[in-house]
């Protein structure tokens, strides 16, 4: 969501060199942006004040020189590096009543920017024109490397399945529609391979069972940059809302995505070669980590999408 951020920034003043202050784990995703030239790891674990941690920090930044920072989070305690680092320009949105800390405040109109990655593009100056999509890099030798280290044929066309979705149960298709649909995709002689990192292993390993073969379970055996270049030579992509469905969407994938809880509106992927697919339910989106229903209407937005659905959705894409 960040990137075209980074993009309109680097049309502007090709010159600037553009720092990132990020988790650790993201630094393989940064790498695949031509426009980040370093990561910064952010030691701060979510929610993690740490008053004293993020003022040192800042200091030691102010050392480096940064005559701008752009503040995308809209808390308070997000402010506090650039702050404390002195940085001359700091901007970002309103947020959390960060008068001192930020000193290039804008003002959200959510109605008129109800998708995140144009109220992060905007924050370089007023949109002309639609928002520039995400685009991440991987190289044929990046994806034959991988494929070598995980034992995967280096000739093969997969549609890979992301059955993960960090934010909780009412964001992921239940795993044995994904098995149904692997036990149809795979009747033509196409590879399935379900990715995700070790939290989803266990969906993953539910996916293999129940596809009975399949499909393929390499949640938790690859990091970050190696999945990356998976989806890359993938031929499609089925994901929930989730991570690696923008990864996708920004490798310019045929992906289906499929929306439960949450809004395509506010977080689509950004891809022309991206397909939605909801049922637009009364209840949703509702934006819970799990389904506040019971009974019958229990996770309708999810169970009741079916995998001849998200078949049809593939067949209409450029898979």
């Amino acid at each position: 969501m960040m990137q075209p951020l980074l993009m309109r920034l680097r049309q502007q003043r090709p010159d600037a060199e553009i720092h990132v202050l990020a988790p650790a784990w993201s630094a393989p995703l940064l790498a695949r942006m031509p426009e980040v030239a370093a990561v910064i790891e952010n030691p701060f674990a979510h929610g993690q004040f740490d008053w004293a941690g993020r003022k040192a920090l800042g200091r030691h930044l102010g050392k480096t020189g940064f005559t701008q920072a752009y503040v995308l989070p809209n808390s308070w305690k997000s402010a506090l590096v650039p702050f404390f680092a002195g940085i001359p320009k700091r901007t970002g949105y309103h947020g959390e009543a960060r008068y001192f800390l930020l000193n290039d405040r804008h003002r959200l109109d959510a109605a008129a920017m109800p998708r995140l990655v144009d109220r992060y593009a905007a924050l370089a100056g007023p949109l002309v024109g639609p928002t520039p999509n995400p685009r991440l890099t991987s190289s044929p030798e990046q994806q034959r490397a991988v494929r070598a280290a995980l034992g995967l044929p280096p000739d093969v066309a997969p549609i890979i399945f992301c059955p993960g979705a960090e934010y909780g149960p009412a964001k992921r298709w239940p795993a044995r529609h994904f098995a149904d649909l692997a036990l149809k995709v795979s009747r033509g002689g196409t590879p399935v391979w379900a990715i995700g990192s070790a939290k989803d292993a266990e969906a993953g390993a539910e996916i293999e069972r129940l596809a009975d073969g399949a499909a393929q379970n390499l949640c938790g055996r690859t990091n970050l940059g190696q999945a990356i270049d998976l989806i890359a030579g993938a031929r499609a992509v089925v994901s929930n809302d989730s991570g690696l469905m923008h990864v996708a969407a920004a490798l310019d994938r045929p992906l289906a995505a499929i929306y439960g809880s949450s809004s395509p509106g506010y977080t689509p992927p950004l891809s022309p070669r991206a397909k939605i697919v909801s049922l637009g339910l009364a209840c949703s989106p509702c934006f819970k980590r799990e389904c506040p229903l019971q009974g019958a209407d229990r996770m309708r937005c999810l169970n009741d999408v079916s995998p001849e659905r998200v078949l049809a959705t593939l067949e209409t894409s450029d898979a």
